[in-house]
């Protein structure tokens, strides 16, 4: 059975300066809960806890859990309903300068992310990616989209690049705008992302320098997109046109020429 929220905690009127739409959907919650699949020994954090939706459900299963909210009036309401929870942390900070090496290793990250945050925030967790276990995140599709991106497509850019060096990432399904409060205009997805080995790269800030000024010209030809960083011939060197255009390079092309740069000693 799940817990059954007092009313009092659904009067908040949500706030647009922190994208607050609430999930209230129980048939996706439990979904979302199943993919994460938490157990008794794990540390849980979640991100955005809002109302308390998936708290609540995800405190029922007893792990150990830790939520990030930044909404002061959200915090003291949820702090006054979870007393009587031992194994629930609140938190109340901006998670996109929190420090999540503050918290235990092998982090099972999970939440219905703000919309107008939601890619600066994964940018962020990349910073703590040797901590990550596993992410299950409820986003805006057109980002899951992105995130999933084949390369030489319209949605294939920088977010893809970043992230799949570093995870293997799966949309799992669709979510309605009827399962929020008050409801999106635009439609939601959840995904997961599970760790993996990436290649070796010799200046990991090069080599996302490079990626960054690619698509900040993703319709020039890399001879200009990439100009600032590489002469037509270091480009044909690699075995890259130089009439390509960004999105035509994979992720081991771009860390082909991160690394390029490196053992030629030429950083820019």
């Amino acid at each position: 059975m799940f817990f059954q929220k007092p009313l009092s905690l659904f009067m908040h009127k949500p706030r647009k300066r922190f994208g607050q739409h609430f999930l209230h959907d129980q048939n996706i919650i439990h979904r979302m809960i199943d993919t994460l699949s938490p157990t008794s020994s794990d540390v849980i954090i979640e991100i955005g806890p809002g109302k308390g939706a998936l708290t609540f459900s995800l405190l029922m299963q007893h792990p150990n859990l830790i939520a990030i909210e930044i909404d002061r009036d959200l915090v003291e309401r949820l702090m006054r309903m979870t007393k009587s929870y031992s194994n629930f942390t609140l938190i109340q900070s901006d998670v996109l300068n929190f420090d999540f090496s503050t918290l235990p290793p092998n982090q099972k990250i999970i939440g219905n992310l703000p919309y107008n945050i939601s890619t600066p925030l994964l940018f962020h967790l990349l910073e703590y990616k040797n901590s990550i276990r596993e992410l299950i995140f409820m986003l805006q599709k057109e980002v899951v989209e992105r995130m999933c991106a084949e390369v030489n497509t319209p949605d294939y850019g920088r977010l893809s690049i970043m992230l799949q060096r570093d995870f293997e990432i799966e949309s799992l399904f669709d979510v309605p705008n009827t399962a929020f409060d008050p409801p999106p205009q635009v439609e939601s997805a959840v995904v997961r992302l599970m760790p993996k080995s990436a290649t070796k790269l010799l200046d990991y800030t090069l080599f996302s320098d490079i990626v960054r000024e690619a698509f900040q010209y993703r319709r020039k030809t890399l001879r200009h997109a990439l100009g600032r960083f590489f002469s037509e011939a270091d480009l044909e060197k690699n075995g890259i046109s130089s009439k390509s255009r960004p999105a035509e390079l994979t992720l081991h092309d771009f860390e082909k020429l991160a690394n390029y740069l490196v053992t030629e000693q030429r950083h820019v």
